[in-house]
């Protein structure tokens, strides 16, 4: 049995950098008060209906740990009827809970479901309780810098000489651009849940918009910036995603139940794929995960007119766009810019990449595939490929 999924709605609180925003907020608070804001904007699901909660982080200890998911239902107000677990593929968690609940929708084991991720890094820093078994490296299953997310962009530099600095600068300086049109227009604060925040020297305050974006950021002041994973390296904090602290959080539905309790169709699942790539060259992980799932969808790149690429590094989604023949300034791609600019909350991300998406199908009705990818550490890339339920012709 097989049925259409399709992603009813998405959120996201705004994002902050690490330990600053949020600094007197506790991880799972994120993502309960994402969860109960994306159930207040649809006020025709009941409660009681939800089949389960799966919630992503990429380090669960402490706030983070304790089962997200099941603990985050129970923190909402969910009924104790609904059940929930949590999911760990690291910068791809959030994406990875919505194919595993679109997994069950597809064969009929759920009507509706929440899925999403948190990262709160400030909290938690990348790596932090990690214990790498000595046999990566005693036994070079990888190198040493496979197991340093920079230190693999800067491989990808190696590897592909024609991306360079510049055009990493020019993309990073680009993804601000973008961002700061799209919050000009409005296009990004429409799905951010305001959010409580307290510091000890201001007291109660509410965030309404993300923290990291920095609109004034020149390529003179690009250029000028460190290369903290080698020296004269290419990877600067500037053509990176920040460490950062977030939740997502999204509802998937089977059409048909959708329809009939009158919801709004936002996407419509086609594919999805996951692909494994050496851990030296984690960011290449994209393109044959990208790949797989065109395959399984019987489509080509072509065919797809919107991009969502997770900007990890900005050389990453060079990689990805060179390989596929994709312009570096493609007005498809990130059209409301990416983690460069707005924050990278690790296992949060992919439901970010969905609710952007997806108010891009709305603008462009003549479009009617999307896809959304990330890389994913250790050397994985993730795709889910989706249609356009606005689509009313062409392309």
């Amino acid at each position: 049995m097989t049925r259409s999924v399709v992603l009813v709605d998405a959120v996201r609180t705004p994002f902050g950098k690490s330990g600053s925003l949020y600094a007197g907020t506790r991880a799972d608070d994120l993502m309960v008060r994402a969860v109960r804001g994306l159930l207040e904007r649809n006020p025709k699901i009941s409660p009681h209906d939800i089949d389960d909660i799966a919630i992503a982080a990429a380090t669960q200890t402490g706030d983070q740990g304790m089962n997200l998911g099941r603990s985050v239902g129970l923190l909402a107000g969910l009924p104790v009827t609904v059940p929930g677990y949590s999911v760990d593929r690291w910068c791809a968690g959030a994406l990875t809970a919505v194919t595993t609940i679109a997994g069950a929708i597809a064969m009929g084991a759920y009507d509706i479901a929440i899925a999403g991720g948190v990262e709160h890094m400030g909290n938690h820093p990348i790596g932090d309780g990690l214990d790498p078994n000595p046999r990566y490296l005693a036994e070079k299953i990888v190198e040493q810098d496979a197991l340093a997310m920079g230190a693999t962009a800067e491989r990808l530099h190696d590897r592909f000489p024609t991306l360079t600095k510049e055009r990493a600068d020019r993309y990073a300086l680009n993804s601000q651009i973008k961002t700061a049109k799209a919050y000009a227009e409005g296009n990004i604060q429409r799905d951010l849940i305001p959010t409580a925040v307290r510091s000890a020297e201001l007291g109660w305050g509410i965030a309404t918009v993300d923290e990291p974006p920095r609109p004034s950021t020149t390529m003179e002041g690009l250029a000028g910036l460190k290369t903290p994973f080698r020296p004269a390296g290419r990877v600067t904090a500037g053509n990176s995603s920040g460490i950062n602290d977030g939740a997502t959080a999204a509802i998937l539905a089977s059409e048909e139940r959708a329809t009939e309790l009158g919801l709004t169709i936002k996407a419509r699942m086609v594919s999805f794929a996951f692909a494994g790539v050496e851990p030296e060259i984690m960011g290449y992980g994209p393109i044959p995960s990208t790949e797989k799932a065109l395959k399984k969808a019987g489509l080509h790149i072509s065919d797809i007119g919107l991009f969502e690429i997770n900007e990890a590094f900005a050389v990453q989604v060079l990689s990805f766009l060179e390989h596929f023949g994709i312009a570096d300034d493609a007005p498809n791609v990130n059209p409301f810019g990416g983690a460069i600019a707005v924050g990278h909350p690790l296992a949060s991300s992919g439901v970010r990449l969905m609710l952007n998406l997806a108010r891009s199908f709305q603008e462009h009705p003549e479009i009617r595939y999307g896809a959304t990818t990330m890389c994913i550490g250790l050397g994985m890339g993730g795709t889910v490929i989706w249609e356009n339920p606005h689509f009313t012709g062409g392309k």
